[in-house]
């Protein structure tokens, strides 16, 4: 499979790529795409949620009315849940809510989301740039060669560019990542994936 290099200016260029089909041209896995999109969202949390409980509030542990004659239902302390600013009865505690997948599955996720990015032809190549600056304008000018305008663009670099990075991280919609950290979620999350060209071959190696 083959696929025509773009340069800033929104062209077609003369080179074309050749994509190995052991990673962009295999059949989808859904399931493998869900379980690593699941794990990936699982990761972010932080799981430091807490509610006091009728053990952990303050107040008195003193009976706060006698238990039969008062017409009423019997009560014990003034933490009980019934009460307000009483304990919260099963409430969250920290957690940890990782959880383990193997590689290959992994792999075959981010294979998945990338031949379904080939199938809609959202896969663009484009030629490998770098800007002297980080001003933001540069980035936006090359969004706006390739038609991005509108689009939540996820660009694929070889490896850590600090002035594309810096020119890219106020612009809405659009994320710079390296090659060697991408994940199955950022790949769907993209509706435009715009792949360096120097990059293909690293993301072969990382998914084969």
């Amino acid at each position: 499979m083959e696929l025509t290099v773009y340069n800033i200016n929104g062209e077609k260029t003369s080179r074309t790529v050749e994509l190995n089909d052991a990673v962009f041209g295999i059949e989808p896995n859904d399931h493998a795409i869900y379980l690593d999109s699941k794990q990936y969202l699982a990761n972010q949390r932080q799981g430091t949620h807490k509610a006091k409980e009728r053990g952990e509030v303050a107040g008195s542990t003193k009976k706060i009315k006698r238990q039969k004659g008062t017409g009423t239902a019997r009560s014990g302390d003034i933490k009980n849940p019934l009460y307000r600013g009483g304990g919260r009865v099963f409430g969250p505690r920290p957690r940890n809510y990782s959880f383990k997948l193997n590689k290959k599955l992994k792999r075959l996720a981010r294979c998945s989301a990338l031949a379904y990015k080939v199938r809609e032809e959202n896969l663009i190549v484009v030629e490998d740039f770098t800007f002297e600056d980080h001003k933001t304008k540069n980035f936006v000018n090359v969004m706006n060669n390739m038609g991005l305008v509108n689009d939540k663009a996820l660009f694929v670099m070889p490896e850590s560019n600090e002035n594309l990075y810096l020119a890219s991280r106020n612009i809405p919609n659009v994320d710079v990542i390296n090659a060697q950290n991408l994940n199955t979620y950022e790949l769907l999350r993209a509706s435009k994936l715009m792949v360096f060209e120097s990059s293909i071959k690293k993301i072969e190696e990382i998914c084969s």
